[in-house]
């Protein structure tokens, strides 16, 4: 039976450990709204169950895209034996094609239905949003194939998700909610980027062009190193002009472990890349550790 009849193979199948990579931006968000709304910088009704159901509706889609990403990788021989980082259940015969296939499209449905009864209730910028992730999720890979795919990570992770999260919570389109997102978007952009540098070999084998194979290792570094530290940049400068409150240097404490990140990209090299398999997944840990301590901070601020 496809996954071996075990639980645990059709979450790995989903990468788990890039889950961070939706959930940062929309806990942000989320708690963006707390922080507005309890310091007045937002006087209106507020609906934090939306906020919720939102939340895991938008992991779904997550979910569903990770899926579809799989089985795209898989049938266009961009994925295998070969490749290191987290394990590929389709190219190791633990499940057929057709069902990771059947099984993206079962989670886009739930996370279809979950929208609708959000927009039903809330309007009609929700269904634009909706609809840049329903293509997301089936598009994602023609986009990755042809060095775009960071362009839409950042336009579905550090605009869609958090304008969703903050639209059904309160009704109104919360525009500098793109500005507080914009740090976790560009480390959510460099997990995607930190895979793409580990697989270019492989990649250029199965003759798809991305970012990393465009900019060549050198390039890549720079790349990575810059999407690293101006997320923390930007911290400042939204504190310097009182969108955020002091508090949120918080994120400093997640540093570290991005100075290590930026450390193993460095010495990686042509013929050596094993520095970096794992990078994407100790990226998404560090979206999710700056996120997290971004949300604390928010929620914070307001009793300070």
């Amino acid at each position: 039976m496809d996954g071996g009849e075990k639980l645990k193979n059709w979450i790995i199948v989903a990468h788990p450990w890039a889950w961070s990579a939706s959930m940062s931006p929309a806990i942000v968000a989320y708690s963006f709204i707390f922080f507005l709304f309890k310091t007045e910088g937002y006087i209106g009704e507020v609906n934090w169950i939306y906020g919720v159901i939102g939340f895991f509706g938008m992991l779904i889609f997550h979910i569903s895209g990770n899926l579809m990403n799989e089985y795209q990788d898989y049938i266009n021989g961009v994925d295998v034996k070969e490749k290191t980082g987290p394990p590929r259940l389709i190219v190791q015969g633990i499940f057929k094609p057709k069902t990771i296939l059947y099984y993206s499209l079962t989670m886009l449905t739930i996370g279809v239905l979950i929208g609708t009864y959000l927009l039903i209730n809330t309007s009609w910028p929700l269904l634009i949003i909706g609809l840049i992730g329903i293509l997301s999720v089936i598009f994602y890979h023609k986009f990755k194939y042809v060095a775009l795919g960071e362009l839409l990570i950042y336009i579905c992770y550090a605009m869609a998700v958090p304008m969703g999260i903050a639209f059904v919570i309160t009704g109104q389109l919360i525009w500098t909610t793109l500005l507080v997102a914009a740090p976790t978007g560009l480390l959510v952009v460099g997990i995607l980027h930190a895979n793409n540098t580990r697989d270019v070999n492989q990649d250029g084998g199965a003759k798809v062009s991305t970012q990393a194979m465009k900019l060549g290792l050198e390039g890549s570094q720079i790349v990575y190193q810059t999407l690293l530290l101006v997320a923390y940049l930007l911290i400042a400068v939204l504190v310097t002009i009182n969108l955020l409150h002091p508090i949120t240097f918080l994120v400093l404490i997640s540093f570290p472990l991005a100075k290590s990140n930026i450390k193993k990209m460095k010495i990686a090299t042509e013929r050596d890349l094993s520095s970096i398999a794992f990078l994407d997944a100790r990226t998404s840990m560090l979206s999710l550790m700056f996120s997290l301590l971004l949300a604390i901070a928010n929620v914070i601020a307001p009793y300070i």
